[in-house]
């Protein structure tokens, strides 16, 4: 297991920076790049890899720089969206090929191959041609031919995307238990935002060729850096508030509508009276109230139904509101006037 570190790592295209990102990977580490598309992640993917030459900073694995060294030098492992794999070989013959260019012997080629195969499932598959596999199966022999070569670094471009949804959940935690168990620096790329979260030690939530925050998922989720964050994980009402007090713990903003709330000081700052921020607010985080208790009162509008929750979409004369709470009969429906209160957690302060 080693570190890496994105020493002030930029690429400019003429003009425009497609990527720019400081950061430090930790030993054992799967991270990873979370955007859009066009964000700049995969450009960063490949400069890693050495694909890609940056246009100043420096790769470092552990305390070797790599920033000029060949792709083929790094000893990185490499999954490609479109798993890369090779027709006229067999699935054996696909994940010794490392092997074989590192010359490898016959007899602990063969070992090696058979102790992949049994990490992703597959024993008894070796003899297989790739067209009698399922798109989640050659994702793992892809897998397999990345691992078996005991790679210091592991890199992974938007793997799942060609599977379906559920084939992509049973793919994605065999990935984490794979990546665990070899216990491989990681870098993972994906605009799977719940991927990300189901399988990362760390996310960096890129946009535009800008690090918004680099944090574990429960952070990037419950206290998201920016309205970018908010609104990209998962789902978040971000609502506009100007900040009315300022003491040592807490902020005292003014919703749209006149209602006044107190929230946790951000860790962004210095903040001041005046200042025009927003609030991120997740809608579990809301709860249909009593006039009383009310933030904001509107007409229900959508419901979503997803089972255990529904989801009913509330416009105000000022913005619109989405409220997650647990199904039950009674609730309102499409046309009820309601107010709406916060139920718990806390609502946070992010940069707009």
């Amino acid at each position: 297991m080693i570190p890496i570190e994105l020493d002030h790592i930029q690429k400019t295209y003429d003009t425009t920076t497609e990527i720019a990102m400081h950061a430090t990977i930790a030993a054992g580490e799967l991270f990873t790049l979370l955007g859009p598309s066009g964000c700049g992640k995969s450009t960063l993917l490949r400069i890693i890899a050495g694909f890609v030459d940056p246009t100043q900073g420096r790769i470092l694995f552990e305390d070797k720089d790599v920033t000029t060294m060949a792709p083929n030098r790094r000893d990185t492992g490499m999954v490609f969206q479109n798993y890369a794999l090779f027709p006229h070989m067999t699935v054996a013959e696909n994940i010794a090929y490392g092997l074989r260019a590192r010359k490898v012997d016959k007899k602990s080629r063969a070992a090696r191959v058979a102790v992949a195969l049994d990490q992703v499932g597959l024993a008894g598959y070796g003899h297989r041609r790739i067209d009698q596999l399922s798109g989640g199966q050659q994702q793992r022999v892809a897998l397999a031919r990345a691992v078996v070569i005991a790679p210091s670094v592991l890199l992974l471009d938007e793997p799942l995307s060609n599977l379906d949804a559920k084939l992509r959940e049973e793919t994605r935690a065999e990935i984490r238990r794979v990546q665990s168990e070899a216990g491989i620096t990681t870098v993972y790329v994906t605009h799977d935002q719940a991927e990300a979260m189901a399988m990362s030690d760390r996310i960096a939530v890129l946009d535009r060729g800008r690090v918004h925050q680099i944090d574990t998922p429960w952070a990037v989720y419950h206290r998201p850096a920016t309205a970018f964050v908010a609104r990209f994980i998962g789902r978040s009402n971000v609502v506009p508030v100007t900040v009315v007090e300022v003491n040592d713990h807490e902020v005292g903003v003014k919703l749209a509508g006149g209602s006044s709330i107190t929230v946790p000081i951000p860790a962004f700052g210095p903040i001041g009276v005046g200042d025009e921020l927003a609030l991120s607010l997740r809608p579990e985080a809301l709860e249909f109230a009593t006039p009383q208790r009310a933030v904001a009162e509107g007409k229900v509008t959508d419901i979503e139904f997803s089972g255990a929750t529904s989801t009913y979409t509330v416009v105000t004369p000022d913005l619109t509101l989405r409220v997650s709470v647990s199904d039950a009969i009674g609730r309102p429906r499409i046309g009820d006037s309601v107010s709406i209160g916060i139920a718990s957690g806390h609502p946070w302060l992010v940069q707009p």
